[in-house]
């Protein structure tokens, strides 16, 4: 009852504000004029702290209005829990223009009168995917110059509140904040929201949506572009159309922009490589049955009679090698003529798809007046935390200006910490993968016991062999590791990073990234590698076999090849790092939306202001973005680096970036609080990752071809040492089994048991039998198969490199018409700039001031002619 009367109480008060004000789902001030830039938040906690807090906020409010900025307070007694203070931040005219020119925001100055692109034949084709031209392109497209508060006549200014967009307007706003000073603690100088929102000052900080993303707003000022993006653009039905990428930018700004262009034009490049690889898988399906090798392998009457040696030592028995014959059958949907195919052209693919990429980013760079964007400029400056944390200052060289640094010998002993931090993490995983490696060594055992005397599991044991199922759990212990690992390393990553005190943000973003990439490349390719190209390849022989710490015997291949255990490994850690991460990124943001609003569902929507509907939504942080690229990137690395191994690698990527674009879109259109707008121009230090690693895919590809799957042996054979013209490839299983003697079994090898009374075994090797001189050392074809590797990985390396460069010769990184274009627009721009100088200077000459405005006139006349010329 007394929880019924103090909602009833909240109502009455909460109608009685709505009557005197406007409707509270708004983006203005109480007025109903001032548009509303940024918003924050504190709770008026009575602890021990109180004071100290209090006083922060009034040094730093009453600065914030010293820089211009007009704030208006929303009492707690109007918020939805009785706790909240909202303080509403407006910029006036003169605070946007002054630091517009400051930022060096480029404005409208003439309607682009250069003729748009030649239309594509396909169009009508291509119809269904389009969105609406006004959904397309909101605004019209300008020629743009950077604003300067003396030439506000120049400008297309037809409304001062409208000139400059929301996101303009917060991040201007956003600026101020990062800077303002609220006082001195300690001796030293403190300043920037970042560091109240640390200390509790503050408990949120953030930029207003512009209504609600399931309806339009009922303001006619509103332009409810959010709305128009969920509607269009982050729903999953609409997953089939293109993305409006000119209201994204517009939206969420440029960094925002550039990361779903590349995502998008990602994901329409894979759609190649996956009906590539999709058509290699079915040619391995369609040949399965012709494969000469599984039909000796489950011919009874050749697979049946063949011995094979135990896989593990005294436990396992003697088995027959038709046991294998369904996965010997699967090995060969991957390990195919096909296979190489595939490796050579996911090689030239992917240099392809960087060369278009980089036309395309230059083309949303001309689009987006990112041209001429300093990011130097914009990134060069130092970052608050730096600032704060240095006290010590030097002259720059450049500006002459004092500015803070940090010494020499400080920044060696954070190095050392943090490089001796992040080796020690690499070195954790390393040793993760040796606990998984000697978890597969010891249950090896186990597996082969379980399943021979288990009934239950006679019926599938052609098909769960006890390597596969040792491989299967292994891949799914190796994830979990993988997982908690990362969860780990994430903090201790930005940790380090800070602890570092970067200069810039640049510095900061671009150290981190190589931290959280380095760790990542290991956490979740180190199993991969293992599996490719160590498993089998160190195992010895009977008799004489190569151990782990003397104690665990290593691991052999199955007789079809490692590298349908390398599918396996690589589809369970790529499709549960895709599953898993949907799961992390759209149902654990919606669970906690859902709890923070439970009580705000049961008020009226005009009494749930728009300030408390997105503070009740997720924080959108600084690195959000750089999660999200870090996923794709390693995804990136699974579809190039084995993609020999799983021609289906691409369409699983394909199928799993679909769906990431729209739960991108989704949760940062519902489930997130509206980021602040940043500028980029392009992806950053990503392209250089995705250069390497191109580059790289090339090498473990080739490696894969010649020493993971079967084929080279198989050539080899094929035309040297195979007898049978008719049918080349029959008696190639009897040709790749080596033979063994018995009784030559030390006793730590040898099985306990012997029921059939065995003479010899085989196992997979090329060496010479027991009656040989050279019994038991390698034949001169195993010479051959090895020769003909090396060769193999030195021709195919060649080749890919040469057509991968000879590719990104011929594909220039800006388009031709982009040029043209850009060209046309500076020379145009100039133009317009001159006119008006010119038409000033008249000013100036009718008004008197003669002599000297003469010599300017001239002076600018002479400039427009040499623009002219140039």
């Amino acid at each position: 009852q007394q929880s019924g009367r103090k909602y009833n109480l909240f109502l009455k008060r909460r109608l009685r504000i709505d009557k005197r004000h406007q409707s509270k789902d708004s983006i203005f001030f109480r007025d109903g004029v001032r548009r509303i830039d940024f918003v924050l938040s504190y709770v008026d906690d009575l602890n021990k702290e109180w004071e100290k807090k209090l006083e922060r906020r009034k040094e730093f409010e009453s600065n914030l209005e010293k820089a211009g900025l007009e704030l208006e307070t929303e009492d707690k007694k109007e918020s939805e829990d009785g706790k909240i203070f909202f303080v509403k931040i407006h910029a006036p005219w003169e605070v946007l223009i002054t630091y517009a020119e400051v930022l060096n925001i480029k404005v409208p100055i003439r309607e682009n009168d250069i003729p748009s692109m030649v239309e594509n034949p396909l169009d009508c084709v291509l119809l269904p995917f389009r969105l609406p031209e006004k959904v397309m392109h909101p605004e019209p497209d300008y020629f743009t110059a950077p604003f300067s508060k003396d030439k506000q006549e120049l400008y297309l200014i037809n409304d001062e509140s409208t000139f400059f967009s929301p996101s303009m307007r917060n991040r201007i706003v956003n600026y101020i904040l990062t800077r303002c000073p609220y006082g001195t603690e300690e001796g030293k100088k403190k300043f920037g929201i970042k560091r109240l929102l640390n200390n509790g000052t503050y408990t949120a900080a953030f930029p207003l949506h512009d209504c609600q993303y399931w309806k339009k707003a009922s303001d006619p000022n509103c332009d409810s572009e959010r709305y128009t993006l969920y509607m269009e653009w982050a729903r999953f039905l609409r997953f089939y159309k293109e993305q409006p990428l000119d209201l994204i930018r517009k939206y969420y700004g440029e960094k925002i922009g550039i990361y779903f262009a590349w995502l998008g034009f990602y994901t329409e490049m894979l759609f190649l490589a996956a009906v590539v690889g999709l058509i290699c898988f079915l040619y391995g399906l369609f040949t399965m049955d012709e494969n000469m090798s599984s039909k000796e392998i489950c011919d009874p009457s050749i697979g049946g009679e063949i011995i094979m040696c135990p896989l593990c030592d005294r436990d396992c028995e003697y088995w027959r090698l038709n046991t294998t014959c369904e996965s010997s059958q699967y090995s060969h949907l991957f390990d195919n003529v096909a296979t190489l195919f595939f490796a050579i052209f996911m090689g030239i693919w992917v240099t392809l798809f960087l060369e278009f990429w980089k036309r395309r980013q230059a083309r949303l760079k001309y689009e987006w007046d990112l041209v001429d964007f300093e990011e130097e400029q914009q990134q060069l400056q130092l970052r608050p935390e730096y600032e704060a944390k240095c006290t010590q200052k030097k002259r720059n060289p450049i500006t002459q200006e004092m500015e803070p640094y940090l010494p020499l010998t400080s920044q060696a002993v954070r190095f050392c910490v943090s490089g001796a931090t992040v080796l020690f993490w690499v070195s954790l995983i390393i040793a993760s993968m040796i606990a998984v490696i000697v978890y597969r060594l010891a249950v090896y055992a186990a597996f082969a016991s379980l399943m021979e005397n288990t009934q239950t599991l006679q019926p599938i044991s052609g098909l769960l062999t006890p390597q596969l199922a040792t491989s299967v759990t292994a891949s799914c212990l190796n994830f979990l590791i993988i997982m908690i690992l990362n969860f780990f390393y994430e903090r201790i990553a930005i940790w380090i990073t800070d602890m570092e005190i970067p200069r810039t943000h640049m510095e900061y973003e671009n150290r981190l990234t190589m931290k959280m990439f380095l760790f990542q490349f290991v956490n979740y390719y180190s199993s991969c590698f293992y599996v490719a190209f160590f498993k089998g390849k160190f195992v010895g022989y009977p008799g004489a076999y190569t151990y782990m710490f003397n104690r665990w015997r290593n691991e052999e291949c199955d007789p079809a090849g490692c590298l349908i255990e390398l599918t396996t490994q690589l589809t369970i850690v790529m499709a549960g790092k895709q599953i898993w991460g949907n799961i992390q990124e759209a149902i654990v943001p919606w669970i906690c939306n859902w709890w923070g609003r439970r009580k705000a569902r049961n008020n009226p929507e005009n009494l749930y202001s728009r300030w408390e509907q997105d503070h009740d939504l997720q924080t959108f942080g600084a690195l959000g973005l750089f999660y999200e690229y870090l996923e794709m990137v390693i995804q990136f690395g699974f579809i190039t680096l084995f993609v020999a191994s799983f021609p289906l690698a691409p369409l699983l990527a394909l199928m799993n970036n679909i769906l990431e674009i729209r739960v991108d879109s989704w949760k940062l259109t519902t489930q997130y609080r509206r980021p602040v707008a940043a500028k980029a121009h392009s992806i950053g230090v990503w392209q250089e990752i995705l250069n390497g690693m191109a580059i790289l895919s090339v090498v473990t590809n080739a490696f894969i071809v010649a020493f993971t799957s079967d084929m080279i042996p198989r050539l080899v054979y094929y035309y040297a040492y195979s007898e049978n013209e008719d049918s080349p490839m029959s008696g190639y299983i009897n040709n790749s089994l080596s033979v063994f003697l018995i009784s030559d079994f030390p006793e730590r090898n040898e099985p306990k048991e012997n029921p059939e009374n065995f003479v010899i075994c085989r196992y997979r090797d090329y060496r010479y039998p027991p009656d040989h001189e050279k019994r038991y050392l390698h034949t001169m074809q195993f010479w051959h198969i090895l020769a003909a590797k090396l060769a193999f990985i030195i021709i195919m390396e060649h080749v890919v490199f040469i057509v991968k460069f000879f590719v990104a010769w011929m594909i220039p990184d800006v388009p031709a018409d982009v040029k043209a274009k850009i060209k046309r627009e500076k020379y145009l721009t100039q133009k317009i700039l001159h006119e008006y100088e010119l038409e000033k200077l008249k000013e100036r000459l009718c008004q008197g001031d003669k002599r000297a405005t003469e010599k300017e006139f001239i002076a600018t006349e002479g400039r427009m002619e040499l623009s002219r010329a140039m």
